[in-house]
């Protein structure tokens, strides 16, 4: 920490707004009304309220600290508080809200998260570097440039990752538009499902060896390991039968975009009646890639001939029923081979999209720490701030903190005995 900086403890740098009489219970939202709602929720608005008389009376901007769940917000417009654990803190004149703002983030990530337990009470006895008014402006406008640099890039490979989905879907779209030299359907009549051993008999699934693969494990082209495991009594007293390894399995129902996702088997396992099995004869078995890649490439359409209502869900003649096109063993081996060679590089691409987005999330906090260090900005800045009017060491906004917080606290007892009387 600087020299003309000093710590002040956290509690002392802000006022807790009381929220008894204006805070709302979630099930009071509306979804449009006059005047927004603030909670500790992800949203900067949770919902709505017409009535007026929540709207809480302090100056802005404040913070909305979330107890449960440790999200941040510095509010700058009229609000109405959520209820359970919403804080809502007032900065003191003599701190610019940004740049306290800014160091409670570095002090959430700092302290561990303890469930849906309270964190303000641990928040509040932290030590906060206070600077002169003058750096904390800077430090803010420089935090807000950087974050502002990082968001751009950030936006940009995201949408170089939604790009790589369009071209992933081309490549296998133009795989497979070409003029074969021969064409037939292939067979796929032995299509089957399995069922789910009961769960609560602890028989089926304590201390089980047999891999169980469910739905949501055929998100990759290839499963390779378990979650959960059954026994071989599970075998033996339902219906559950191991599929060999190499077989491809299609995904009858599951959340979100699970369903019509094809993948191949890298183990023996058992599966439940969420998937469908295809088991190729040795006629067959050097079409495995070539089967599965025909599968991805019409993803979408077979999700679309998925049946039911509010979890629709494809069934066993829909599969069996898809046709395949079916070139020459040669032809098949230089689609697959032209495929994964142009979705390898996909791959790689996506990796290191994936690893730029976690350094710009690590950069993120890094810009924090140095704010909170002072070591964020140059000499030559600081000694720009220093030429301001209003620049004073850290210690002499201290004693003018500690100056307002004991007018406050007088103003308080003088509403409290006036109530009284």
């Amino acid at each position: 920490m600087r020299e003309d900086w000093i710590e002040i403890i956290y509690k002392y740098a802000v006022y807790k707004i009381s929220t008894s009489k204006q805070k709302l219970k979630q099930k009071e939202y509306l979804d449009d009304g006059i005047f927004p709602i603030v909670d500790q929720g992800q949203d900067l608005i949770g919902g709505y309220t017409n009535d007026e008389t929540k709207i809480l009376n302090c100056d802005l901007p404040v913070i909305v600290f979330g107890d449960h769940t440790k999200n941040i917000k510095l509010i700058n417009f009229q609000f109405a508080p959520g209820a359970d654990g919403t804080k809502v803190l007032e900065p003191s004149k003599f701190i610019v809200p940004e740049y306290i703002s800014y160091l409670t983030k570095i002090l959430v990530f700092k302290i561990k998260d303890k469930g849906y337990a309270r964190h303000y009470q641990h928040i509040e006895k932290e030590l906060l570097p206070l600077a002169p008014l003058p750096i904390q402006r800077a430090i803010v406008s420089k935090i807000e440039s950087l974050f502002s640099d990082l968001d751009n890039g950030i936006a940009n490979l995201k949408k170089a990752q939604e790009q790589l989905k369009i071209y992933r879907q081309a490549v296998l779209k133009k795989a497979f538009e070409g003029e074969f030299s021969q064409v037939k359907v292939l067979d796929i009549s032995e299509v089957k499902t399995g069922s789910t051993p009961k769960r609560g008999n602890i028989k089926y699934w304590n201390n089980g060896t047999i891999p169980w693969i469910t739905s949501g494990a055929l998100n990759n082209l290839f499963v390779k390991k378990a979650k959960e495991f059954i026994t071989e009594t599970a075998l033996q007293e339902t219906n559950c039968k191991i599929i060999k390894k190499g077989s491809l399995l299609i995904a009858m129902y599951g959340e979100g975009k699970t369903r019509g996702k094809c993948s191949e088997l890298n183990i023996d396992a058992a599966t439940n009646q969420a998937i469908a099995t295809i088991t190729l004869t040795s006629e067959y078995e050097k079409s495995r890639s070539y089967v599965k890649w025909f599968f991805l490439k019409n993803y979408e359409e077979i999700r679309l001939l998925s049946s039911g209502g509010v979890q629709p869900n494809l069934n066993l003649s829909i599969i069996k029923n898809t046709v395949l096109p079916f070139p020459s063993l040669s032809e098949q081996y230089q689609i697959v081979q032209e495929i994964e060679t142009r979705l390898s590089v996909c791959d790689k691409v996506e990796q290191s999209i994936t690893e730029s987005l976690e350094k710009a999330k690590a950069l993120r906090q890094s810009i924090l720490k140095k704010a909170f260090e002072g070591k964020l900005l140059t000499e030559q800045e600081i000694e720009q701030c220093k030429q301001a009017p209003d620049y004073e060491p850290a210690s002499v906004l201290l004693e003018k903190i500690k100056a307002e917080k004991l007018e406050k606290e007088q103003e308080a007892k003088k509403t409290k005995n006036k109530i009284k009387k």
